[in-house]
């Protein structure tokens, strides 16, 4: 697998049709490896601006770089073999087995039955799915958990330095969703890839972006930031209105209790210092405890006051 992923730049991007304008003066850069989420109300045209990187809309003025390369200067079959895509309905063939559905661009590109048999064993078992086992079947004999796995190791099947993703977990119970949005960021420890991610979720957006773009209606830039300074730090009153009045509480899931100053060891209900202090918090309260002792592996290494947990 490649260490990084491509760097992509929306350069004073405008999509507009006969009546309205989708998309007004977008600029923004991705950091290769980096996970950038595209959220806001709807009509804020967080879609046209996803599929105006892989060209199905293409845009009306600016630019679209993909590590410095406009993409309307490509052939835009050649341009979508190299950037995997995944929809809210997974949209796998229904006559093909998840084996020939994942190989689907290795196919296209030409590699030999034997690099495509060992790609798709080793992605299979890389998304959380046994390749003896879910190979031979077919997208019905799957759960929607399941299908949407496939569609993920389907879209970096060849590779690719770059992934869009247009609500991938939307259709997915919370249960099923929240276990995804994990899968997926253990996976994308592993891949490194460049992601563009639509969501209308805000929380989903905090989860598991390094960056988020808030579009105002009208394909409008309101803020680009990290997760931390969007919650912390909110550019106006539309992106503070927008991502909650909790949004204290929420920015609390992106600090670990092990970035507090710890006390010493002491009794009490055991946290692990990687814990959010979100959930210590709620550890404290469910347990009524004033102290946390803080633990790394199976050691006790200091401990955390209720206060503390505040910040």
């Amino acid at each position: 697998m490649p260490e990084r992923g491509a760097t992509v730049e929306f350069r004073d991007v405008t999509k507009r049709y006969a009546d309205q304008i989708a998309v007004d003066s977008l600029s923004f850069t991705v950091p290769a490896g980096k996970i950038c989420i595209l959220v806001g109300p709807s009509g804020s045209g967080k879609t046209t601006s996803l599929k105006m990187v892989n060209r199905l809309i293409e845009p009306s003025a600016g630019a679209i770089l993909i590590d410095g390369h406009d993409v309307t200067k490509e052939e835009p079959t050649q341009l979508r073999r190299r950037i995997g895509y995944v929809i809210q309905q997974v949209g796998l063939f229904p006559h093909q087995t998840i084996a020939e559905n994942v190989a689907t661009v290795p196919v296209l590109l030409g590699w030999t039955k034997q690099r495509i048999a060992a790609r798709v064993t080793e992605l299979l078992a890389l998304v959380g799915l046994d390749p003896a086992r879910y190979a031979p079947r077919y997208p019905a004999q799957l759960s929607g958990g399941e299908r949407q796995r496939v569609g993920l190791a389907r879209a970096i099947a060849a590779n690719p330095p770059l992934m869009l993703m247009d609500e991938p977990f939307g259709a997915i119970d919370p249960i099923v969703r929240a276990r995804l949005q994990d899968a997926f960021l253990d996976l994308q420890k592993e891949v490194r890839k460049t992601v563009v991610f639509v969501t209308h979720d805000i929380d989903e957006a905090i989860k598991i972006g390094d960056r988020i773009a808030i579009l105002r209606k009208g394909g409008r830039l309101a803020q680009y930031d990290t997760p931390r300074n969007i919650l912390e730090k909110p550019a106006d009153d539309f992106v503070a209105e927008f991502v909650g009045r909790d949004r204290a509480l929420k920015a609390l899931a992106l600090h670990a209790v092990g970035e507090l100053e710890l006390g010493p060891p002491a009794d009490g209900p055991r946290v692990s210092r990687t814990s959010t202090v979100r959930d210590a918090l709620a550890l404290a309260v469910e347990k009524h405890a004033q102290v946390l002792a803080v633990t790394d592996g199976d050691a006790v290494v200091g401990s955390v006051t209720r206060d503390q947990l505040l910040l």
